[in-house]
């Protein structure tokens, strides 16, 4: 485990190969985490990159008091992963994209009263988060963004297994590697982004002491975004689902930006994780760009406590957002990276966008397997490929 765990500091390890290229100032922005108050440990994951502020791709344990801003403005941020039943070598791409249409807008009543005959149980889960909303003081106006992607790193895409590493463990799942796999990335929307500036408006980053009704008020809220996110993800499928008339059974669901309470190395305390996936809740995926693999994975629990019980949730960005354009535009255009090397293809209408998430924006995905692996966090069950992704229909130009 040695060459791929950095113990940089009493306090602070990253979980990395010594060939892992890491930015200094993700590094950085890792140990003047650690020095905040109570903060007892953080550890950086192999796709850790520079975030506002606070580094992404982390998890950190704190006691006595916890830091919403950690968390950060995507509170329950996450992904799902369902088995269809579309069969792999039928699936024809034009298809596909012409019956998609356009999941960028809202779901109207038209189509809110085709999910409740598709899946009856949708409305019952909105009614019951509209409840949770007003009890903790949140906007239900809200619930108007849900069944969306929303931007950025976010996506709906169906992907298909080529290669099983362990199929003695695939055999337990509901996977099937004839049919495609859909894998939804996205999150509480604008609601955790209110959550977060009426947080920091009123007590800037110095974090809450655990005990007392501030406390327990934004715990309430981000409970409250962790029910959004993942019934978001839920309707985004059922909406993918119904257009593309076929069925889909959920496999996992994670999030990726939370704190929870947690008791490390007998401590109680607070662990708070940022771009981050939680290896004691079973198998999780590790997606790639999208020109590279994916990866559904299992954690090996007993080392857990070394990473903080955490994993890395995607490859990591390189480049920074800004950089992505001018690095690109002159060797790529749009539509050239909306076709893959894989043979899949990418739905990115919005020009900027299509290039912030182009495939040369983030690492290998297979380095930062490698340093899970090798620092015996993980197993690969198997490895999959991108057939279609989708990002948003919004105009290019």
């Amino acid at each position: 485990m040695g060459n791929f765990v950095q113990h940089i500091s009493d306090r602070v390890t990253i979980i990395a190969s010594d060939r892992l290229w890491l930015e200094d100032a993700a590094v950085q922005q890792t140990k003047t985490t650690a020095e905040l108050p109570g903060m007892q440990q953080v550890v950086g994951l192999p796709d850790l990159h520079p975030g506002r502020g606070y580094p992404v791709g982390a998890a950190f344990f704190s006691v006595d008091r916890f830091y919403p801003a950690l968390v950060g403005n995507d509170i329950g941020c996450g992904m799902a992963l369902w088995q269809t039943d579309i069969v792999a070598g039928k699936a024809k791409l034009d298809k596909i994209d012409k019956q998609l249409a356009n999941l960028d807008e809202v779901i109207g009543a038209d189509e809110w009263d085709a999910l409740q005959r598709f899946d009856p149980e949708l409305m019952g889960r909105v009614d019951i988060l509209s409840t949770l909303l007003s009890s903790v003081g949140l906007d239900s106006a809200q619930l108007r963004s849900l069944g969306t992607i929303g931007r950025g790193n976010h996506f709906a895409e169906l992907q298909v297994i080529d290669h099983v590493e362990c199929a003695e463990v695939l055999a337990q799942t509901k996977l099937n590697s004839k049919c495609l796999q859909l894998l939804v990335h996205s999150g509480s929307r604008g609601l955790g982004e209110a959550i977060l500036r009426s947080h920091v408006d009123t007590f800037s980053h110095a974090g809450l002491p655990e005990a007392g009704p501030d406390a327990s008020g934004y715990l309430a809220q981000h409970a409250a975004a962790l029910q959004y996110a993942e019934l978001n993800r839920a309707l985004i499928a059922a909406r993918i689902f119904h257009r593309l008339r076929c069925t889909g059974e959920l496999v996992l669901d994670v999030n990726h930006n939370t704190v929870m309470p947690a008791c490390i190395a007998g401590q109680h305390g607070w662990l708070h994780r940022k771009g981050a996936t939680p290896s004691d809740q079973g198998l999780v995926i590790l997606p790639g760009s999208r020109d590279d693999y994916s990866y559904l994975i299992e954690p090996v629990e007993i080392n857990g406590p070394l990473s903080l019980h955490s994993l890395a949730h995607g490859a990591g960005r390189k480049w920074s957002r800004t950089d992505c354009k001018g690095r690109l535009i002159k060797l790529a255009t749009p539509s050239q990276l909306s076709r893959t090397s894989m043979g899949g293809r990418v739905i990115c209408h919005d020009r900027a966008l299509i290039y912030e998430e182009a495939p040369q924006a983030y690492k290998n995905v297979d380095s930062v397997l490698g340093s899970l692996v090798g620092a015996g966090l993980a197993r690969i069950i198997y490895r999959s490929k991108p057939v279609l992704t989708y990002k948003t229909r919004g105009e290019c130009c």
